[in-house]
């Protein structure tokens, strides 16, 4: 039996994809559909709340300075996720060497989590000022704990047998690490990089309400005080549409690194 050609295979791929994405894309449509015939049936003011379409069509004819400060947000989405990642890596290789560093720091590190990102980000606006700095910090605070964890917990999944084996053939520890223990991480790193993405768009528009010059953080803010909710809602229209397509760029990423994992095991 001749195997299937790869162009059926990627084929067959999209359309369960799409299969697989249907009920939410109707889910969602159904949503739209029942607040644009509410707002339509009840006569509520725009001013209260705008219909889809409106927010849409605003959102359009703003498009020039919603985009204006997307890349802000988006330059300190990425700038503070970059320092998470770093930071991650670095604290799960420091704590999986030694262990006595797991047992000082992991409860820090837990701590800071029960901070109140609504306290805490006016303190490293004051500290570092209006700039960059501040909001890559707290991108970096908000998104980084799920990483650390995901890695800590993918090298303890490693396989015993793999690293006496490997031990047994004098094998050092950072050989160990480097060949069983950091690729046993991979399906977990990935696992909290989905989960740290999501949040690290929330985290720089908080950090841009705290206080900063541009981004969609103060651009949300001054439509809320010339009352225009259509405006606020096309600004998080775009901040939900960027979230989605990072999110998505974290799929490709893993299927381009570990594409031997079949794509059910990764979605599971």
């Amino acid at each position: 039996m001749t195997p299937s050609p790869p162009s059926d295979s990627r084929r067959a791929a999209l359309l369960a994809a799409l299969t697989r994405g249907m009920p939410a894309f109707l889910a969602g449509c159904a949503f739209l559909a029942a607040w644009e015939v509410y707002v339509d049936l009840s006569g509520i003011k725009p001013s209260i709340l705008p219909a889809p379409s409106r927010i849409v069509i605003q959102g359009w004819l703003n498009r020039e300075a919603l985009m204006a400060n997307t890349w802000p947000t988006l330059g300190a989405t990425l700038g503070g996720f970059a320092l998470s990642l770093a930071f991650a890596f670095a604290a799960s290789i420091l704590m999986d060497f030694m262990p006595f560093m797991r047992r000082a720091l992991l409860p820090v590190f837990i701590a800071s989590q029960t901070l109140p990102l609504v306290a805490i980000a006016p303190l490293v606006v004051l500290w570092f000022g209006f700039g960059l700095v501040p909001k890559i910090l707290l991108v970096a605070l908000v998104t980084f704990f799920p990483l650390l964890v995901a890695l800590l917990q993918g090298y303890e999944s490693t396989d015993r047998d793999i690293a006496e084996l490997l031990n047994s053939m004098k094998a050092g520890r950072w050989r160990i690490f480097r060949l069983a223990r950091l690729p046993s991480a991979l399906p977990y790193f990935f696992a909290g990089l989905r989960i740290s993405i999501t949040y690290a768009v929330v985290g720089a528009i908080f950090a841009e309400y705290a206080g900063a010059a541009r981004g969609l953080g103060i651009y949300i803010l001054n439509a809320k005080n010339n009352f225009r909710p259509d405006l606020v809602l096309a600004a998080v229209l775009v901040s939900a549409v960027l979230t989605l397509c990072l999110f998505g760029l974290t799929l490709l990423i893993e299927r381009l690194v570990m594409p031997w994992q079949p794509s059910g095991e990764r979605r599971r």
